[in-house]
């Protein structure tokens, strides 16, 4: 189902001049996330005003089957696991090949990632640079 950006935003979009690319990525995760996979599941923690964690859960796979890779303004992860000959009688753990792909706001990186007893946490900071920091300001008085 294709939507025009008319019916999906009801604000006026003449107020917002050279953000066609903001649209645009709205209504790409809005149409992905009609089709949203569901694996592998995660979760996306705030620690703070500039720390999260994004939380994989991935039993099953090992940390050799699984790729992060990290470019300005994304994320992508990559599960590849080798192929499994075992025979199974149920089979309700899924280890299949995924790529998911997370777009980063401006200055958030990439600040490790760990992966233990079947989760993958990927750490990310906000690094604000210097002159973008709140800063304060002094007031002088005249006498």
């Amino acid at each position: 189902m294709v939507t025009t950006r008319s019916k999906v935003f009801s604000f006026p979009h003449s107020r917002f001049i050279g953000f066609d690319h903001v649209w645009d990525e709205i209504e790409r995760l809005t149409a992905a996330g009609a089709n949203e996979k569901g694996f592998p599941r995660h979760n996306i923690v705030k620690y703070s005003d500039t720390e999260y964690a994004m939380e994989f859960a991935l039993g099953g796979y090992k940390k050799s089957d699984l790729d992060i890779e990290s470019r300005p303004g994304v994320l992508v992860i990559k599960g590849n696991p080798a192929e499994d000959t075992t025979e199974y009688l149920h089979k309700g753990i899924t280890t299949k090949k995924f790529v998911e792909t997370f777009r980063l706001a401006d200055h958030v990186v990439v600040d490790g990632a760990e992966f233990v007893n079947g989760l993958l946490v990927i750490k990310l900071k906000v690094e604000l640079p210097e002159e973008q920091r709140p800063r304060k300001i002094n007031i002088s008085q005249r006498t």
